[in-house]
């Protein structure tokens, strides 16, 4: 038999995941077989979901808010086995002037709220026979220098240190990982390098050729989120 991804019968949440990388991820751990529910502040137009998928309005940055979110997922698809704490993001700003409010936000956007979310999923995961697998989405902005989004690289490197720290303290229950995702060609790919020139220039710098689609980070998701990964944890 062929090696395969096989998450029938999981439920799986995706913090923002209706758009952007989200969407991606949640579209292979569909096809993977899994039941996913996605979350945000704005309620998507019904029609632009992927069939089958569930909507969970919620702020991920608000403790209540998730303890709310997380009770709504188990209460709605009767468990919860894999959390993917994709939400995040940050527009440019100079790290000298940026406003202390600024830094909190961005803060509580790439770093609390994935912490947040974590340890909602893991008081689940934790009373469940087969346990779960949380994976965070994080950035090689983590692992090098983040001119002009510092607060959004110490964030998402804060978030690195803390995948391999709720790994060790959750085993062997709980798997907790990490996936640094370089350049992803989302909606906003073009824009955000100065239109098709730009991101082809871009695009042309990367060895294979090509950044990455968000089917490429679904697929890394899903791997850390399956059963083939049985011995992987906080990497």
């Amino acid at each position: 038999m062929a090696l395969e991804i096989d998450l029938s019968g999981k439920v799986a949440l995706v913090t923002g995941g209706a758009r952007g990388v989200g969407r991606g991820i949640t579209e292979r751990l569909l096809d993977a077989g899994a039941t996913v529910a996605v979350c945000g502040r704005s309620t998507p137009d019904a029609a632009s979901l992927p069939g089958g998928v569930r909507f969970f309005a919620a702020d991920v940055t608000d403790p209540e808010s998730v303890d709310l979110l997380i009770e709504s997922v188990v209460d709605a698809l009767g468990r919860l086995d894999i959390a993917v704490n994709n939400a995040g993001g940050s527009p440019g700003a100079d790290a000298a002037t940026a406003s202390p409010r600024f830094s909190e936000k961005i803060i509580r956007l790439n770093l609390l709220s994935a912490l947040h979310v974590a340890q909602a999923a893991n008081r689940v995961m934790q009373a469940q026979d087969d346990g779960g697998a949380i994976v965070n989405i994080t950035s090689l902005s983590g692992l090098r220098p983040s001119p002009g989004t510092a607060a959004y690289g110490a964030a998402k490197a804060g978030l690195i240190n803390l995948t391999t720290s709720l790994a060790m303290e959750w085993a062997p229950k709980v798997r907790v990982n990490s996936v640094s995702a370089g350049m992803v060609r989302t909606e906003l790919f073009e824009d955000y390098y100065g239109g098709p020139e730009g991101a082809a220039v871009v695009s042309a710098s990367v060895p294979l050729g090509r950044v990455a689609e968000p089917a490429d980070i679904g697929n890394a998701v899903a791997f850390l989120a399956s059963d083939l990964a049985a011995n992987i944890s906080g990497t």
